[in-house]
């Protein structure tokens, strides 16, 4: 009998000892989902108060040509707001105020990633008592360049994302849940391609679908490869049947972080987002995986 009672004391201590082990890992777990997390989704409280808000599209003082987009696409289609035009150092004294939303390029961001690579963000964020720009409460957040790509050639896209913006603010009225759960991929379609012409950077896709003939193993459907500014030129004319690939990856220097595939129609819908880790087996590209996918 006392050896028995000596045997479940043991096993007690060991089940104890167990439990703190296992309560650790859960622990480091969430502190390192925390490093990584995403700015806080806007509440159904704060998505509400952004109808009424106004928005301040914060303008950049290194980047004459982001100013440019962003200035020429909120004058075009930016509705759903009053809206103004400010500086970085007018958003300073004004982002802890609940009466104003922000369309701001959040800069550097995610720096925490494991390649040790940084993104910029095209950011619609709620104004509040957050300190760091990447706690203040978020509507929608798109990728926009690596922190370090000096290249602009995202002008082309940035109508399509201005209108996005606008509506997934809407959808989040009532959908706020399902998105929260998703993100961006929440509007991931496989329908809607039959019948329309997909617009591809041909310098941004992977090896293994870089021609039409790789593509047409597992994507039947009309696609162009074309330059970026064959993009921008075939977009000019607002095509009500085409979509196009936006994607963000890493420069020729650099091999490390993510890439990620956006398909938008010119009225602003988002068919496919997607985002993965780039690899010496996984390069950078939109790939015939994504293919598969839409």
């Amino acid at each position: 009998m006392k050896r028995m009672s000596l045997t479940c004391a043991n096993i007690g201590k060991m089940a104890n000892q167990m439990m703190k082990k296992y309560f650790f890992v859960i622990v480091l777990g969430c502190i390192s989902l925390s490093t990584f997390a995403n700015p806080p989704l806007a509440s159904k409280q704060q998505i509400g108060m952004f109808i009424n808000s106004k928005t301040c599209v914060v303008l950049e003082s290194g980047s004459i040509s982001y100013n440019v987009y962003i200035k020429d696409a909120v004058q075009k289609y930016w509705k759903c707001t009053e809206y103004e035009f400010i500086d970085q150092q007018e958003f300073e004294k004004r982002r802890y105020d609940t009466k104003y939303s922000f369309l701001v390029l959040m800069k550097g961001v995610y720096d925490k990633d494991p390649g040790g690579v940084s993104y910029n963000y095209i950011s619609l964020v709620m104004g509040g008592a957050a300190n760091d720009m990447t706690d203040m409460p978020e509507i929608c957040s798109i990728p926009l360049s690596y922190s370090d790509d000096t290249n602009m050639d995202y002008g082309y896209a940035m109508p399509s994302i201005i209108k996005f913006m606008q509506k997934h603010a809407k959808n989040l009225e009532t959908k706020r849940f399902m998105i929260s759960m998703n993100g961006l991929k929440y509007y991931n379609t496989t329908s809607g391609f039959k019948d329309k012409v997909l617009l591809l950077n041909k310098d941004m896709m992977a090896p293994d679908a870089n021609s039409p003939e790789k593509i047409k193993t597992v994507y039947p459907f009309y696609v162009k490869l074309l330059t970026t500014s064959e993009i921008q030129a075939e977009l000019a004319s607002n095509p009500t049947s085409t979509l196009f690939n936006f994607h963000v990856g890493p420069t020729q220097k650099s091999g490390a972080g993510k890439c990620f595939e956006m398909i938008f129609d010119v009225e602003g819908n988002l068919y496919y987002y997607n985002y993965r880790k780039i690899t010496n087996d996984n390069p950078d590209g939109f790939n015939l995986s994504d293919f598969h996918n839409i």
